[in-house]
């Protein structure tokens, strides 16, 4: 699956307009995903943040990969 890569500042914007767009915080958006299936790889979790939360692609990407950034960070303390 081609991934296309957002810059921050994208990245950031699409962050921002979620909770509008789908009534929700991102951090519950990040606590559906910890609490969700187990995912190793990236478009797994995009794909199931889609099918089971009907999210639009660039709205689940976002959510996703904020959460390997917050899941990243917290491995390097």
């Amino acid at each position: 699956m081609y991934q296309q890569h957002f810059s921050e500042e994208t990245h950031r914007n699409l962050l921002s307009h979620i909770p509008q767009s789908t009534g929700r915080e991102v951090g519950d958006w990040l606590r559906a995903l910890a609490d969700g299936p187990s995912f190793l790889r990236f478009d797994e979790k995009v794909s199931w943040l889609r099918s089971e939360h009907d999210l639009s692609y660039g709205h689940a990407k976002a959510i996703a990969h904020e959460y390997d950034l917050r899941r990243a960070a917290r491995n390097l303390r």
